[in-house]
Parts: structure tokens; sequence; C-alpha cells
């Protein structure tokens, strides 16, 4: 089932964009680990996948990390995902 959340992401303007476009589950975290850690508090980060689980993989590590999940929209098998860098 797909779920149109487009009107909760449309109007956000990412800091930087990561692509794992391609990259399955647990690669596409991983890499978001990796790039957050370069990333200054309060940047907007839009991770663009082709893995169905980002969002919910995505949502739950910014909760055990506590970064912002700010929500994800799906364009064709194409899902961009937001997260805000949480404060130092």
């Amino acid at each position: 089932m797909t779920v149109d959340r487009t009107s909760e992401t449309e109007n956000i303007q990412a800091d930087e964009v990561l692509d794992t476009f391609g990259l399955l589950c647990p690669i596409p975290i991983v890499k978001t680990a990796q790039r957050v850690k370069t990333l200054p508090a309060g940047c907007i980060l839009e991770v663009i996948s082709t893995d169905a689980g980002i969002e919910v993989d995505l949502s739950n590590w910014c909760k055990s990390h506590g970064h912002d999940y700010l929500g994800c929209q799906q364009e064709g098998k194409i899902f961009r995902a937001y997260l805000r860098v949480k404060k130092s």
C-alpha cells in the first residue's frame, strides 16, 4: 500500500542530499549515519532511496539517535526521506 505523504514534505528545503539509490537495508541507514557525522546541527538531510523500508528504518534510526525525522515522500519507486540533525 502506498501512502501519500507528499503534503508533509513538499515544502522541505534540504541542505544536503544523500543518494542511496539501488542500495538495500541496512546500507542506506549506514550511509546516513556516516553523512550525519559530517553535518552541523540543524542541517536538513534528504535521503534518496529505492528501498521501500527507508521510511520505517530512518524514522526508527532518528528516534534512537535523537534526530528529527521530518517525513518521506514516494515518487514511483523512489523515496525521499528527510531528517534534521540533532543539536549538539
